[in-house]
């Protein structure tokens, strides 16, 4: 009886060699054909069919090619720095938002592109001194308020106790050293009795000094007069000392921030006007340059510039924004609002 060994070969009980089936033949060729280093002809392999992806790129590359040699227009837009056949001088300085004659600006800070935010002049975060439980907020958030108006009162019961106890110790200490003063007077006291007492009706108006301070803080003014910003505290919220409670803003002096390039430092001082185009109202808000920033940033090359407002503020709003137009002085010969193909003389 013939066995079947583990690659597929029967084999015979008459000794004659061994047969292999037709699904190994057809593994053995196919191996053949794959990783023998001899031509595919030499060794009885049918030659490859060619596929789907290279039948693309036989068609596709050579037309890509053609149409690149064809048409020189694709080539200068590859190359933003190469002028088209016809241009003007100063027309690629014009195609990268630089004036003719000045360095490359990245694209933040071409002068169409300047972007200028309202700020205010005055604005700060009133935070608690003392951890308190906020009894009452005065004015909510966006409401108007006058310098000096109080505008959060906070949970202080302890500490006004604190303040009563220490009013009535220093009246009893004002009277013990009233009382020995007189004694000494009438040499029934001696020096140093007299000397201790008036000490601690000292001690006693200092500890009460101490607790009105405390007391004070338990009231939250406005330092000046605006706009509460953001509500930052909820009533009968419990915080923490040092905690923010609101922040507010005086909007009726109102600054204009934007980055221009450091190389307008030639020609921008402060004094200088612009205009802002507000984007949220669509109407232009003069302004004029008040001072500049201390420092250049190296790496973009640019400085900040502040400006106040000089017409009405109706209707802006901090953080607004829009786009900045300035011109230089006509002594630097350059328009940096609009910049584009220089104009012969």
């Amino acid at each position: 009886m013939a066995a079947r060994g583990t690659h597929g070969m029967d084999c015979r009980s008459s000794g004659s060699p061994y047969t292999m089936t037709q699904q190994t033949k057809r593994f053995d060729m196919r191996r053949r054909c794959i990783h023998s280093p001899e031509p595919a002809p030499t060794r009885g392999c049918p030659p490859p069919t060619p596929g789907l992806a290279s039948s693309w790129r036989r068609f596709v590359i050579p037309f890509v090619l053609v149409l690149i040699a064809c048409h020189p227009k694709v080539l200068l837009a590859a190359d933003p720095w190469q002028k088209a056949p016809g241009s003007t001088p100063g027309a690629a300085s014009a195609d990268i938002g630089s004036p003719p004659g000045r360095p490359f600006q990245p694209t933040a800070l071409r002068s169409e592109s300047l972007r200028g935010q309202i700020l205010p002049r005055d604005h700060t975060t009133l935070a608690t001194e003392l951890p308190a439980r906020i009894l009452r907020i005065h004015v909510a958030e966006g409401g108007r308020f006058k310098a000096g108006e109080t505008l959060v009162t906070l949970d202080c019961g302890i500490q006004q106790a604190q303040l009563r106890k220490a009013r009535a110790a220093r009246t009893a200490a004002e009277k013990i050293a009233s009382v020995n003063a007189k004694l000494a007077e009438m040499n029934s006291m001696g020096t140093l009795e007299v000397a201790t007492s008036a000490a601690e009706a000292a001690k006693a108006r200092a500890e009460e000094s101490l607790w009105a301070a405390t007391v004070d803080k338990c009231s939250l003014a406005a330092p000046f007069p605006g706009r509460v910003a953001e509500q930052k505290g909820r009533e009968h919220q419990y915080l923490q000392a040092g905690q923010p409670v609101l922040d507010i803003l005086d909007d009726s002096r109102l600054e204009v921030e934007f980055i221009a390039p450091s190389s307008w430092l030639s020609w921008i001082k402060p004094g200088l006007e612009f205009v802002l185009h507000a984007d949220e109202t669509g109407m232009e808000h003069p302004a004029r340059i008040i001072r500049l920033g201390a420092r250049v940033d190296p790496v973009s090359q640019s400085i900040k510039i502040t400006g106040q407002l000089t017409g009405g503020t109706d209707g802006l709003l901090v953080g607004m924004s829009g786009r900045i137009a300035i011109t230089p002085p006509h002594a630097s010969g350059l328009d940096h609002t609009t910049p584009g193909p220089s104009t012969p003389p």
